[in-house]
């Protein structure tokens, strides 16, 4: 079981979005306000398809306590009064874009590969979706608390509502991560162990190279 989980976090470690360039420039204020919106609209489309992943996973799971688990954090992604998607826009709307404008823009190709390779991992097997679950949620305190410290020593952005997405989920991800720990120590087959490893390192370079899309896309007007 140590040797799986082991293997498991080796495979997400070299994508550690907080090793990307782009998330280092963020993290120095090397990036204008321009570049942080352009990737504000961008996120948001991949924030809107998450829960969706989540359903999948859930609907794959044979399991009722394990099925609770995921549904505690559907629930909490679609809340009806502070649903992700909703939280999100309030950060976009604080750098100064327009709702319109997030969700009318043109997607970049790693930002459709992300959405689109993410639900189908979901679908693929509970397994690999759990494994793709964990790699994201792991991550995400970590580089919420980042962002923040980010957004207001370079940029002045620090009021409430708009820093809001990431507060959430600097409590919700951590205690989410250690139920999705949880359930990845649930899985006993070495396939089902093979399968999570597989769609881990699958996310890890599908958020990495979403990254990379943004950084590649703003290059002009940094």
């Amino acid at each position: 079981m140590q040797n799986f989980i082991s293997t498991l976090f080796q495979k997400i470690k070299p994508f550690h979005l907080l090793k990307h360039p782009f998330y280092n420039k963020w993290s120095n204020g090397e990036l204008n306000k321009e570049v942080l919106k352009e990737y504000s609209k961008q996120y948001f489309h991949h924030v809107e398809a998450f829960p969706r992943c989540i359903s999948s996973i859930h609907s794959n799971c044979n399991e009722l306590e394990n099925r609770q688990v995921l549904l505690g954090n559907l629930i909490e992604e679609e809340d009806k009064e502070n649903s992700h998607p909703d939280l999100w826009l309030k950060f976009s709307n604080g750098l100064g874009v327009d709702s319109k404008d997030v969700k009318s823009v043109k997607l970049n190709q790693e930002t459709k590969d992300l959405i689109d390779e993410f639900l189908n991992i979901a679908r693929s097997s509970y397994a690999k979706g759990l494994g793709s679950l964990y790699a994201y949620e792991y991550q995400i305190p970590e580089v919420a608390k980042s962002k923040i410290m980010g957004l207001s020593k370079f940029y002045g952005i620090n009021d409430e509502e708009t820093i809001k997405f990431f507060n959430v989920h600097i409590n919700a991800d951590e205690w989410h991560s250690e139920e999705c720990l949880g359930l990845l120590k649930k899985l006993n087959s070495k396939k089902d162990q093979e399968d999570a490893i597989e769609g881990a390192h699958e996310l890890s370079k599908l958020m990495w190279n979403f990254l990379t899309g943004v950084d590649k896309s703003t290059a002009h007007i940094q």
